[in-house]
């Protein structure tokens, strides 16, 4: 403490009363004789402050010489598709000795730092920041012989499954204009969803990866909280932060996968994780027999009769389901009451912690700190708060209100979602995986930015089954299976998505169930019409 107090600088800025006023948000006072020696101290911590940020940071240093950025630019509207998938177009070349990506052009989401490459985070509540390293994921997949061709474009701070809230622009649904192509991984779902990329790289904090897998007819995965490193990644929540691919194909995304798993040595999500290089996703899948005799299948009765749930999503995703028995499996209705808490439970979490961390103030993680993407957003001015998105004032007005409401309801969130695990592995002694629709609607139309009801509307509902493996850490995987029409015009067809969720650490069965039905079944030629 005495190293503190002792050498306070002659140009310390901090006043008398500073102290005072820092405590009265609280409504609480300091005592007249306690003034004093409290602006001694807090000077002295202004000190040490100032002597910390004048210290060297301390960021991976990408290898710019093996992996240099080509022709980074903001695309012109000639190059847009989709709308305005594309955030930044570049060129940065895979290991030129190959490996299991070699071939693969790979898009990152525009929160993952590519050092050199202008952020947006969808938004424009601050200017885009330039980071100075690139995230874990981004040195892996460069390293398995992948090109990374671009960032795409995501949802304002990544706030919405919609895709028209990005301050960048709308993205359109590859199957039918005008439609969502699901968030908050928009512009990389449209891409991958519309034959461009092979692969991209999302996140997913409540359903960000798979609900535009199943919106845009591709395969989104989330893997078991902790098994892909964080780091480098813009955060939502760090309790239900994941990262994963989005690829065409179940092989795509188990080959990704094998790329970018594994303990990077800052992430502490990932200490229980396998040494990276260790796992064989995708090897397993070349090797094993695609039909799944003995595995045993549960369909989940609250994921299916949830009152949401279009009729014809229920019925291409249940006989999409049934198609296992084809291949030898067995398939068994099961219930987990407490998979109806999980929308509830996830909105309590992410709304205190979201605001913490929108405000600066999330912290007590080891993993690598983002340093300059904290100072361009903030101290929040009132300027960048009416230019946010509803979403996000609505994310800092719940918190805000929730932390001064309810002081013990998130570790009762924390709490409450162990016992949501706990049910959901009882579940997988039994049974290998379990099937529900990823969504509960196919692609709605894209809304429009107007008052905060209007604003949130086109997002509302669509994670009630997803959201929850957030709070468990579930490995979860959205295949596309069939179509259905849209709920505003029957004419027009969209992509219905089925979600395959495993026990944790599970992933081999989940790509394993996902694998062997679209190496048997084609899902562009399944109609909900089709299943009795």
């Amino acid at each position: 403490m005495s190293v503190l107090f002792t050498s306070i600088s002659e140009n310390n800025p901090v006043q008398r009363d500073d102290a005072q006023r820092l405590v009265q948000h609280l409504g609480v006072t300091i005592e007249p004789d306690e003034v004093d020696d409290f602006h001694t101290l807090l000077a002295a911590v202004h000190d040490c402050a100032e002597d910390i940020a004048n210290l060297p940071d301390y960021q991976p240093i990408p290898d710019l010489e093996r992996y240099p950025r080509e022709n980074i630019r903001r695309p012109s509207e000639e190059e847009q598709v989709f709308g305005h998938a594309w955030a930044h177009k570049f060129l940065i070349k895979g290991n030129p000795d190959g490996g299991p990506l070699a071939g693969k052009s790979v898009t990152l989401k525009d929160v993952i730092a590519v050092a050199g490459v202008p952020q947006f985070m969808g938004s424009d509540v601050a200017p885009p920041w330039t980071p100075s390293t690139d995230a874990t994921v981004v040195t892996r997949v460069l390293d398995a012989g992948a090109d990374i061709v671009g960032t795409s474009t995501c949802e304002n701070l990544c706030h919405t499954t919609s895709s028209f809230t990005s301050a960048q622009g709308t993205v359109e649904n590859p199957y039918a204009p005008g439609y969502s192509s699901g968030g908050s991984t928009s512009g990389g779902a449209a891409l991958v969803g519309g034959g461009l990329v092979d692969i991209t790289i999302g996140g997913d904090q409540g359903g960000s990866i798979r609900v535009p897998a199943a919106f845009s007819g591709c395969v989104g995965l989330k893997a078991t909280y902790g098994l892909v490193p964080f780091s480098g990644i813009a955060s939502g929540d760090a309790m239900i932060d994941h990262t994963g691919p989005l690829g065409r194909t179940v092989l795509d995304t188990a080959l990704c996968l094998d790329a970018i798993s594994g303990y990077d040595g800052m992430d502490d999500r990932c200490l229980g994780s396998p040494e990276h290089g260790s796992t064989s996703f995708a090897k397993t899948l070349q090797q094993e027999p695609t039909r799944l005799d003995g595995f045993k299948i549960a369909i989940l009765t609250e994921g299916f009769e949830h009152s949401a749930v279009d009729p014809a999503v229920k019925k291409s995703v249940m006989g999409a389901a049934r198609r296992f028995e084809e291949l030898g499996a067995t398939i068994e209705e099961v219930s987990c009451p407490d998979h109806l808490h999980g929308p509830a439970i996830w909105t309590i979490q992410q709304r205190i912690a979201g605001t913490q961390n929108l405000l600066g103030q999330a912290h007590g993680r080891r993993g690598l700190g983002l340093t300059e993407m904290e100072r361009g957003r903030l101290p929040w001015t009132n300027e960048a708060f009416q230019r946010a998105f509803p979403a996000t004032k609505n994310v800092i007005i719940n918190g805000l209100y929730l932390t001064s409401k309810f002081p013990d309801l998130y570790s009762k969130t924390v709490n409450i979602g162990r016992k949501m695990r706990d049910s959901y592995e009882a579940i997988f002694e039994k049974y290998d995986i379990v099937i529900m629709p990823t969504t509960p609607v196919v692609a709605p139309r894209n809304g429009k930015r107007g008052l905060p009801l209007e604003s949130v509307k086109p997002s509302s509902g669509l994670t009630i089954n997803t959201a929850i493996f957030n709070i468990t850490g579930h490995p979860a995987i959205s295949i596309p299976v069939g179509f259905a029409p849209a709920k505003d015009n029957p004419d027009v067809r969209l992509p219905v998505g089925m979600q395959i969720v495993g026990g944790l650490w599970q992933e081999s069965k989940i790509l394993r169930a996902g694998h062997a039905w679209q190496t048997h079944f084609d899902w562009k030629e399944t109609q909900a019409a089709d299943i009795d």
